[in-house]
């Protein structure tokens, strides 16, 4: 078990919220993580679970720190209090529903300090069925990009620049490279560009955030690098968007285009025009509109 608590080169940010399962395996491969040299400390965000989640947390894992938030805060609003608690040079960003292989950290960690003007990376996610989570490899969804994704474009011609930028495809996923976005299930970042860029934006309830994030870091002129040499298992199609129950892929995929909507507004709105912008803000009023009265 590698060492924890004290001064931590690593602090690794989790936010629970009713996956007290998922929690404990995501813990206990954590905690077997072959650091070496490294320090880690592990710091779980609370969003109000009633699961048990919180009692086995600190039954089970007594060197964990616990933050309770007390409701469900979202996952920016989450993870903000245990960032600001959080001492080590890099933070990481990690979702309960991960498996974290024992090579995984050390090799990261030495892949930032070998990388200065990286300000944050991910490692290739892998899903249950072996093949790699995309979400982990984005460019910044501008409104080209997310036509292309929408009307599965991207999915037709998923090794094309043109049609491929949501997932950037057509890039070696086998190799080291820079990427616009990393997805917040694995997000390490350096302490020094949350100092420049500020926490996760809590306008942001659920998706969105860490393309925000993302954008705000290249913005600043870092950064943000995908790293295939090691990887983790990302559990995702357990909930979410690919649930088995209509209802949660209902409310997930209004998340999914509010916050993408969101993000628009933010950041893109001024620079494409109003012309341009009238035709976003109508298809994502249309399709909430749907979604919300028919669940279509």
């Amino acid at each position: 078990m590698p060492k924890i608590n004290s001064q931590p080169d690593i602090s690794v940010v989790i936010l629970n919220y009713n996956t007290r399962d998922l929690t404990r395996t995501c813990l206990t491969t954590l905690l077997a993580s072959r650091l070496e040299k490294y320090v880690m400390e592990v710091i779980v965000c609370d969003n109000g679970s009633e699961d048990g989640s919180v009692e086995m947390i600190a039954d089970e894992f007594p060197g964990v720190i616990l933050i309770k938030n007390g409701k469900n805060l979202g996952f920016a609003a989450g993870n903000n209090p245990g960032i600001r608690k959080a001492k080590g040079r890099f933070v990481l960003l990690l979702n309960t529903d991960t498996e974290i292989p024992r090579d995984t950290l050390r090799v990261m960690i030495g892949f930032m300090d070998s990388n200065p003007d990286a300000g944050a990376a991910t490692c290739k996610l892998l899903l249950p069925d072996g093949s790699m989570d995309p979400a982990c490899h984005r460019g910044f969804p501008t409104p080209w990009v997310s036509l292309t994704y929408l009307v599965k474009l991207e999915k037709l011609f998923p090794k094309t620049r043109l049609f491929g930028e949501y997932h950037q495809g057509y890039k070696d996923l086998a190799s080291i490279h820079e990427v616009d976005c990393i997805v917040g299930a694995f997000f390490m970042v350096r302490r020094e560009v949350i100092s420049e860029v500020g926490l996760l934006d809590e306008d942001y309830f659920m998706y969105g955030e860490d393309i925000d994030w993302a954008y705000r870091i290249r913005k600043a002129g870092w950064k943000i690098m995908y790293n295939p040499t090691v990887t983790i298992l990302h559990k995702k199609k357990q909930s979410g968007r690919a649930n088995i129950l209509a209802t949660r892929r209902v409310t997930t995929e209004i998340y999914f285009h509010k916050y993408n909507w969101l993000f628009y507004k933010k950041n893109y709105a001024e620079k494409y025009g109003p012309v341009l912008t009238f035709f976003v803000n109508a298809f994502y009023s249309l399709r909430l509109f749907f979604l919300e009265k028919f669940g279509i």
